[in-house]
């Protein structure tokens, strides 16, 4: 039997993933489990946070039963941000929770940009559509007396540490990231919120705020029954799927940005030093580790797209994109005269714009199915390079692009991001970057290694490096800029068709 092993959860957009590593990265067990999202609106999404630890529990049962069932020394939870759940007294939910690409809170998420407070400086001048905050706002006026008699109004990776160790605690990164916590200053803005007209938000988010890294508390008698576990088990605090996975590759070093692909596409980087460009969301001060400022950015949409143009659209199924996939990627590159924007849930960075929607421009009845699916997946590419752009514009390095995700199953995908970028990008594949980078926190939390960075270091994972095809290149740079040129003439259009008077029961 392997002795005190380590367990990681990743709770994703669609269902559960756990793993079990030994002391030197290897992973010995795996487990998955899915849950249903409900889209009650367009642009809203909703889940059970009673499905979340249904699916978690079945799926660390799944992973523990693989490894041989071993001592557990430490585990680690990471889930999307901005998955907000509304919890009574008891823990027990009032209502669905809110996914973390819901954007019903527009509204609300503009007036944080109407305040001046020091705090919103962190987060580029005001909070965005899925945070928090403004969700919390939306209830506060929608849904008054489920805000009233909401004890909790927290994220899902403290739902999920709350229902392994029975203690009430936040993760500094989501309280960082996502709530307007001050590690530096004054915690969280109390007086922030009550000029937002939540002034008693403060009372419903965990008091206890936790370093990532640093120990929750042993798992409790319930969760440890219910799971099996035996060992030590000590929760160590996690935080956000995709800013963790700098954890993963290696650790967080100046000018490396980590690039996570999948449903959606989330860029995370630290800097030694704080800049604050408006196009971005942060920098965050201690969000990761202390003493440094992460920065982020993200494409609400990104492999979401292209499901939506391969099985929604088009009507494959599954099993047969693959085929679609190889014919579009046979194709040259923007050759069919389509420009697809990315926007179909809006754009998270730079353009901080819950209002946009997706196009499709330049269709002819001559035109494929291949020519769709090809034109999306640059479509997605041209929006990727928009993030770096403004990263770079913003005085932000760039120097290594590491990327990991659902995109290694995508060779088209991969490609095109490669070609448009301009640059060589490093490819993480196999392993689930989170579950790896919960690994390294779980190491931390049990006290095998003394430090986020140096466990990152010994569990670094193989990379590969795809090289963009020079031939492509000016073809992408008119593609590109006509995207660009796309999303300026499409936008007041897009803000007329999601104005929310336009949905209807």
């Amino acid at each position: 039997m392997t002795l005190s092993a380590l367990l990681a959860l990743d709770l994703g957009t669609e269902g559960a993933r756990a793993a079990v590593y030994n002391a030197d990265g290897t992973r010995l067990g795996a487990g998955e489990d899915s849950y249903p999202t409900s889209f009650p609106w367009p642009g809203w999404a909703e889940q059970d946070p009673d499905h979340w630890w249904r699916a978690g529990a079945a799926a660390m049962r799944a992973a523990l039963a693989q490894a041989g069932n071993p001592e557990i020394a430490g585990l680690a939870v990471a889930t999307t941000a901005s998955t907000v759940a509304v919890l009574d007294r008891h823990g027990r939910p009032l209502r669905p929770a809110l996914l973390w690409m819901d954007n019903r809170a527009s509204a609300e998420s503009a007036l944080t940009a109407q305040i001046d407070h020091p705090v919103l400086r962190y987060s580029g001048g005001c909070d965005a559509v899925e945070w928090l905050v403004p969700k919390a706002m939306w209830l506060a006026r929608h849904e008054p007396e489920t805000y009233r008699d909401a004890a909790r109004i927290t994220e899902a990776v403290d739902y999920m540490v709350w229902r392994l160790t029975g203690r009430w605690t936040a993760s500094r990164m989501n309280a960082v990231c996502k709530s307007n916590y001050d590690p530096r200053g004054a915690g969280f803005p109390h007086d922030l919120y009550e000029l937002l007209g939540i002034g008693d938000l403060g009372g419903k988010l965990p008091a206890d705020v936790v370093p990532v890294g640093d120990p929750v508390g042993p798992i409790c008698a319930g969760a440890r029954e219910e799971l099996g576990i035996t060992g030590p088990a000590v929760v160590a605090s996690g935080g956000i799927d995709a800013h963790l996975s700098l954890l993963a590759i290696g650790g967080a070093r100046e000018g490396r940005v980590s690039i996570v692909c999948g449903t959606s596409n989330a860029f995370v980087t630290e800097i030694a030093e704080p800049v604050f460009p408006t196009t971005v969301w942060g920098p965050y001060p201690d969000a990761l580790n202390t003493g440094h400022w992460l920065v982020e950015g993200g494409q609400v949409c990104g492999g979401s797209v292209l499901s939506w143009a391969g099985e929604r659209l088009m009507g494959r199924p599954r099993p047969e994109i693959g085929r679609l996939i190889k014919a579009a990627a046979e194709l040259p590159p923007v050759e069919h005269g389509l420009i697809v924007l990315d926007y179909f849930m809006g754009n998270r960075t730079p353009l901080r714009d819950p209002r946009l929607r997706g196009a499709v421009l330049g269709l002819s009845l001559a035109t494929t199915p291949e020519q769709v699916y090809r034109a999306a997946a640059e479509g997605v590419a041209y929006g990727t390079r928009q993030v770096i752009d403004s990263f770079v514009e913003g005085g932000i390095g760039v120097s290594e692009i590491f990327i990991s995700g659902g995109i290694q199953h995508n060779p088209l995908w991969l490609q095109a991001t490669a070609d448009v970028l301009g640059r060589p990008i490093s490819l993480v594949a196999g392993d689930n970057l989170t579950l790896r980078a919960c690994s390294v926190i779980a190491s931390v939390g049990a006290g095998r290694h003394a430090s986020l960075a140096e466990a990152s270091e010994q569990y670094a994972p193989p990379v590969r490096t795809i090289e963009p095809v020079a031939a492509h290149q000016e073809v992408y740079r008119q593609g590109y800029a006509d995207y660009r040129a796309a999303t300026v003439a499409t936008t007041s259009i897009s803000h007329r068709l999601s104005a929310p008077e336009r949905r209807t029961g």
